[in-house]
């Protein structure tokens, strides 16, 4: 048998690729190593039409908005609920706690499976589940049985929330990736606007069971919009996890029964060593007769096994990295400090202000506004300049560009958050709140949208996995934040809360300067040593 040899194929297609500092076709110890963000597959989603992007775009956004609708628009009716089932306040709590665990850590498993059986088929799975748990949320006699529910719709809806910024990564070039993940992330923020009014208006003309009929026939549509119209965009010549796969195919041809090795030519001490490519960027070697572009016999034959479908070990690959650890902290922090933020202030406005449901929801809707346009409008700006540094830098670009733009929010947001605390704390006028709001989700949002899009582009091949672990600790941290709102709340006023915050996001910021400062030298430090095990 004649050794492996890694193939050289051209590409299929011709995207624009942007060129590394770190450069993807060097050797770091004698092994080939490729750009697997720009392998040559078949149909490459990269090249579709403005058109398919753009429907795909669409469906994604829209389940993602649902996904996120889904968490809060049961708040205005929790009273409804407790009184109609016989429950607690502590009960009524449960069904919130556990759909933020819940559908902060479960994407994790979606994620791995969209790498193994792609992101068509996890989209209808998870559209199944959250069907059927908005369906038995609407039909609950129980408190217990709501709670139960909640954690099945949950599962289902935090599908989109991992693997819809890996579907765009999947079909847009590094260079596109802000302005489309600012137009993507739009869609979640006004999800949660959005929920305390159509949960309050709903319960109020009919009743609670209402809100979770709605979210039940959304999601219908949903699902058939990715039955009918969402074309596949993971090609598994792009995945790490499927790389991995292929590699231990290939080895365990070349062992025969009694577990030997047939060494290639004339000794086997020229036979290259396997090392798993969940680890590194490296060509796996294949067979002369395979082609890495085209499906064929070989490659079909591969099977997964439970060692690739685990989805902790790549969840620890992406915390082994600083870089990545230090951004999702940061994340972690700046959504936490807004589910804090949408709680405590409903709150005020009910205790200070005596707003109905309705009412506060629509003071709600400026932080939702402030966002949205913050996500957009920071997109563009993220683009604009990664291209101008690149110009600068001769055309090279390393990942860490892209928190480059994230400098202009620093300025602002700790501030806007100490006059909203003193704000609320003096009782001023209401409408210093909504303005105040909209700054704040404006501000916010525009850091976090940078940060996101380079856990994108610092983990090529990873990007459902960074974006699962990234929703991991963005759940686990809102749910602590939410636990300790209403005691620190009552105990600093919120004063004492939103400056103690202000705090607490400079230091945020300080994380990811320090990360735009350092992350290359740590990125590449970790790549040498994850080729070396």
């Amino acid at each position: 048998m004649a050794n492996p040899t890694v193939v050289k194929t051209p590409y299929v297609s011709k995207p624009q690729i942007l060129r590394q500092n770190t450069d993807v076709e060097s050797s770091i110890d004698g092994h080939s190593t490729i750009d697997i963000e720009h392998a040559p597959v078949n149909d490459d989603p990269r090249q579709w039409g403005r058109a398919r992007k753009t429907t795909t775009l669409c469906i994604v956004s829209l389940a993602t908005m649902m996904s996120a609708l889904a968490s809060n628009i049961q708040n205005p009716s929790n009273s409804l609920i407790e009184e109609d089932l016989h429950a607690t306040s502590s009960q009524i709590s449960w069904t919130l706690a556990a759909f933020l665990v819940v559908q902060g850590n479960f994407p994790l498993i979606w994620s791995a499976a969209s790498e193994i059986r792609g992101r068509k088929p996890v989209y209808l799975v998870a559209s199944a589940l959250f069907m059927a748990g908005s369906a038995a949320l609407a039909l609950s006699k129980t408190i217990e049985m709501m709670i139960g529910m909640r954690v099945l719709q949950a599962a289902g809806s935090c599908a989109v929330m991992a693997i819809s910024a890996a579907t765009l990564a999947d079909m847009y070039d590094t260079h596109e990736r802000g302005t489309t993940m600012g137009i993507f992330f739009a869609a979640p923020l006004l999800g949660p606007a959005l929920g305390p009014i159509l949960g309050g208006s709903l319960s109020q003309a009919f009743n609670w069971r209402a809100s979770f009929y709605f979210l039940l026939i959304c999601e219908v549509i949903i699902f058939m919009s990715f039955l009918v119209l969402f074309k596949d965009t993971y090609r598994r010549e792009r995945s790490l996890t499927y790389r991995s796969a292929l590699q231990r195919l290939l080895t365990s041809r070349e062992r025969v029964p009694n577990g030997s090795i047939i060494a290639g030519h004339e000794s086997s001490k020229d036979h290259t060593p396997v090392k798993d490519t969940e680890k590194q960027l490296q060509q796996p070697n294949i067979p002369d007769d395979i082609s890495v572009a085209s499906s064929t016999p070989g490659l079909d034959d591969v099977r997964l096994s439970i060692r690739d479908i685990n989805p902790f070990p790549p969840y620890f690959q992406i915390l082994s990295r600083k870089n990545n650890v230090l951004i999702l902290i940061a994340n972690g922090l700046v959504f936490g400090f807004s589910y804090c933020l949408s709680y405590t202030c409903a709150r005020t406005l009910a205790n200070s202000y005596g707003y109905s449901a309705f009412t506060i929801g629509l003071v709600l809707l400026c932080l939702g506004v402030g966002s949205i346009a913050g996500s957009v409008i920071s997109g563009r700006w993220s683009d604009r300049v990664l291209a101008k540094m690149m110009k600068a830098n001769g055309g090279k670009w390393y990942p860490e560009m892209r928190l480059e733009s994230s400098k202009l929010a620093m300025l602002w947001l700790p501030p806007f958050v100490v006059g909203y605390a003193w704000v609320c704390e003096k009782h001023v006028n209401v409408a210093v709140i909504c303005i105040l709001l909209l700054l704040i989700g404006f501000s916010s949002i525009w850091m976090y949208t940078s940060t996101l899009a380079y856990l994108v582009d610092a983990n090529p091949g990873r990007s459902c996995t960074a974006v699962a672990t990234n929703s991991s600790f963005r759940g686990s941290l809102a749910f602590v934040s939410i636990l300790i709102a209403v005691p620190l709340q009552n105990a600093l006023g919120d004063g004492g809360l939103y400056t103690a915050w202000a705090g607490v996001l400079v230091v945020t910021e300080l994380l990811v300067l320090l990360v735009l400062h350092k992350g290359e030298s740590w990125r590449r430090a970790s790549e040498e040593r994850e080729l070396k095990y």
